[in-house]
């Protein structure tokens, strides 16, 4: 449907990204980066949602202690934020952090740059140069600073780089990433920074990253909420399979509703959507039939015929459909169970 842009590969961890590598999800988590716990009950919670990369933040050198002990029981590798100390860097690169992410502006200088590339070359660490809008040089623009810092690297004889340019607004993200994309050869990571609370921040980054993406722009994304890290991950797996970047998932087709409506779908859709994710997880993300939830006879049965099940909602119950033919009715409660017992059970 599209070329994506040829970029050159690297590896964090295990994880393959760019050189045509499949688009990733990944997040940044919020818990305090001294707690070691919670850090990686969070990490736990982000990988089991789909994150394939997760960031941690690592102020200090004892945050970075705290990432190596997380890092050792992490189902995905991670990467350390560093901002303001170089040596947080370092740090991190010593306790086992598997890429760092860079704002070389604010680190303190270019020898301390090479600093840290010297040593993430010798461990081979990839580094992200990460610029955003607001943290721009006076007369830069966010590609020419993002590719002033790959320079600054790659004259160290460092390769394995990743960058993004992220602003706040989605039109402003795409001209800098459609740019940058003509003058780089370096995997993107994708981004609206700050994008908002839930709603409008996806629909800013549904906007920035759709048109990116089905431009053949992009090897990794975040989207960049005011939210749970975990609702980033769905958020950027939904707006994966929007533009067939990734298989599809427990996406369940379900009406508005409207005055018509005796029962109700929201509820019933939402929940049959989370028990479809478990199944899929529990059988390895394996694919997944289609399914409709609708509200009354306008549309239902029509969608209903059209899935492999549905639920086609009347007076206070539903229809239950299996490849268009109707099985029985079910009361509201015992929806998602129904659904559940039309699946292999194997």
């Amino acid at each position: 449907m599209f070329t994506r842009s040829q970029t050159r590969a690297l590896r964090i961890g295990r994880l393959p990204l760019g050189g045509g590598a499949p688009v990733s999800v990944q997040t940044m988590v919020t818990a305090d980066p001294h707690d070691a716990a919670a850090l990686a009950a969070q990490v736990a919670r982000c990988a089991e949602a789909g994150a394939a990369l997760v960031r941690l933040t690592v102020p200090d050198a004892a945050a970075a202690r705290v990432l190596g002990e997380v890092r050792r029981a992490s189902p995905v590798p991670l990467v350390a934020d560093i901002h303001f100390d170089y040596r947080c860097a370092l740090a991190a690169i010593e306790a086992g952090a598997d890429a760092l992410r860079l704002n070389p502006g604010n680190i303190g200088g270019q020898e301390k740059v090479r600093a840290v590339a010297r040593a993430a070359k010798a461990k081979g660490v990839p580094i992200r140069v990460g610029v955003n809008g607001g943290s721009l040089e006076k007369g830069e623009t966010l590609v020419s600073s993002a590719l002033k810092h790959v320079k600054l690297l790659e004259d160290e004889g460092f390769r394995d780089i990743a960058v993004s340019v992220k602003a706040s607004d989605a039109l402003r993200t795409v001209a800098a990433y459609r740019e940058l994309a003509e003058k780089t050869d370096c995997p993107l990571h994708l981004g609206v920074t700050e994008a908002g609370t839930f709603l409008p921040g996806t629909v800013r980054s549904s906007v920035a990253l759709g048109i990116l993406l089905a431009e053949g722009i992009g090897d990794t994304i975040r989207v960049s909420l005011t939210d749970e890290p975990e609702q980033e991950v769905r958020v950027g797996l939904e707006i994966l399979r929007a533009t067939e970047l990734a298989p599809t998932g427990a996406s369940v087709t379900s009406c508005p509703t409207c005055g018509r409506t005796r029962v109700d779908v929201r509820r019933v859709a939402t929940d049959v959507e989370a028990a479809l994710d478990r199944y899929r997880r529990a059988r390895g993300n394996v694919a997944l039939p289609r399914v409709a939830v609708m509200g009354c006879a306008v549309n239902g049965p029509g969608e209903a015929k059209g899935a492999d099940i549905a639920l086609c909602g009347g007076d206070g119950e539903f229809l239950l459909y299996l490849h268009g033919k109707i099985v029985r009715k079910v009361r509201p409660a015992e929806a998602v169970a129904a659904v559940l017992a039309c699946l292999p059970q194997t």
